[in-house]
């Protein structure tokens, strides 16, 4: 494996040591570094919790057993690995009891705040009565659930299928579209992230995450990314591309057209305007089904909406949900129609976990969490803000080339050069490692890995949003 592949994973590998760790020697403009070193940020904010104390083994104990017994093909963050013990809300406490800002929410999972009372009880509570049993019994857990989150989604999407992953549930909304239509032929956007699964693997667009295996049937759109896309916001012109592909590239039917309204591992890209309700109308001219990957960018994170197409005016024909929707426990769904939903009866597909209580269980009470201490009003407000601030730090440093996403989602793409947007993978390691001994954990995406993902949980503060800007304005000046 090279070193530039390394560079543009989202996390780096155990065993590569300090090879491909970020350098204070970074090469940057001549203006970047005529800038004035910033105060260090202030205290973290106030926060009346202390972890418990820590007994267990040492980080450098754990990282041992990992490189021995666990795959080689899990990576870590950071030169020195975060031993991470304890969460409380927003905080994560290391085997030290230091707290930091969570900036990354286990890669925008974590929504309603790490280990919630509510919903730690609500899987304590039906951990005690049944653990597990079979959706062949009935139990309340399961179907309570499916109809709390069916009144979250509009028109006629509310029969549920449970998985375990987000992969899982794109893996069967795929094979869903296909018996539904009878057409093979999949479209999803190039950039995009859909899983590593042997479908899901094809739908997904990026060489770093796809294995040299037999992937038929997948044809890749081109990006309507107005930063670095060919046609920067011409929704038109990449809306093209889709009907071309039906036309040279098909039958002229197609099973699907699978997309996130807000590419996450692929670097926090929004859409060009405009482009997905055209999209969705093109293929379902050609007979298509239209998938929204809701998995990162669903479950109130963007703030304006409950599920990121809502803010593009469409509405799917499934939706696929995992991540937030379980707080941190293995929870993913596919929802659709009734008459959709009617496509697996035709053979036997069964999920031995899907639908298990103790998960069910968790993601009511998330659904509950989120309206009762209204995260999306919080996850609008607090993300507009924090965005606002990230902009203004890209006025300041030129190595900021763009800051976009919407609420809680949010992204800052690193370039040495605005003009050329060349990525600055080296760099946003250094920050990142700097900010990490600043007390402020933030994610790493996009294909070159040059994007800051800051994905927090939705409890996230105006006072939290403050620390993480100033953390990373205090590091780019000492660059």
């Amino acid at each position: 494996m090279t070193g530039s592949l390394v560079a543009r994973l989202v996390f780096r590998r155990p065993s590569l040591g300090s090879r491909f760790c970020p350098r204070r020697e970074v090469s940057l403009p001549a203006a970047e570094r005529t800038k004035d070193v910033v105060a260090p940020p202030k205290e973290l904010p106030a926060f009346d919790y202390s972890p418990s104390a820590y007994s267990g083994p040492t980080g450098d104990e754990i990282l041992a057993k990992r490189r021995e017994y666990l795959s080689p093909s899990i990576l870590h963050s950071y030169k020195t690995p975060l031993n991470v013990v304890e969460g409380k809300r927003q905080y994560l406490f290391d085997d030290k009891g230091r707290r930091y800002v969570d900036g990354f929410g286990g890669i925008a999972t974590v929504c309603c705040g790490h280990c919630h009372p509510d919903v730690v009880a609500a899987i304590v509570e039906q951990t005690k009565r049944l653990q597990h049993s079979t959706v062949l019994y009935l139990n309340n857990a399961v179907a309570d659930f499916a109809q709390a989150l069916a009144s979250k989604l509009p028109g006629n999407l509310k029969v549920a299928f449970f998985t375990n992953s987000g992969t899982e549930a794109n893996e069967l909304a795929i094979l869903m579209a296909r018996l539904y239509t009878g057409s093979h032929d999949i479209i999803s956007l190039r950039n995009s992230y859909h899983g590593n699964g042997g479908g899901t693997m094809g739908a997904t667009a990026q060489s770093i995450w796809k294995y040299n295996l037999v992937q038929s049937g997948v044809h890749h759109a081109v990006n309507p990314d107005p930063y670095r896309g060919l046609f920067g916001s011409d929704a038109e012109k990449y809306v093209r591309d889709v009907q071309e592909i039906i036309n040279f590239g098909t039958s002229g039917s197609v099973a699907a057209f699978i997309s996130e309204a807000i590419q996450g591992v692929g670097g926090i890209v929004e859409m060009a305007p405009g482009y997905l309700p055209a999209a969705y109308d093109i293929v379902r001219k050609a007979g298509g089904l239209c998938i929204a990957d809701e998995v990162q960018c669903g479950v109130a994170r963007t703030g304006s909406h409950f599920w990121g197409f809502e803010a593009h005016g469409v509405v799917p024909d499934i939706v696929t949900v995992a991540k937030g929707i379980g707080n941190g426990i293995p929870l993913g769904a596919v929802v659709t129609t009734p008459e959709i939903a009617k496509a697996l009866t035709r053979r036997s597909y069964f999920n031995t976990f899907g639908g298990n209580p103790v998960c069910t269980a968790a993601g009511l009470a998330v659904l509950r969490v989120i309206e009762k201490e209204k995260l999306q009003e919080n996850a609008f407000e607090v993300g507009s803000y924090l965005k606002e601030r990230l902009t203004a730090l890209k006025d300041k440093y030129e190595l900021i080339g763009d800051v976009r996403g919407q609420g809680m989602l949010l992204g800052v793409e690193l370039v040495t050069d605005r003009q050329l947007k060349t990525p600055a993978p080296n760099e946003t390691l250094y920050v990142m490692e700097q900010m990490k001994e600043l007390g402020v954990l933030i994610g790493k995406g996009g294909y070159y890995g040059n994007v800051f993902r800051i994905t927090p949980p939705l409890c996230f503060t105006k006072e939290d949003a403050d620390f993480l800007v100033d953390a990373m304005d205090y590091s780019f000046s000492r660059m």
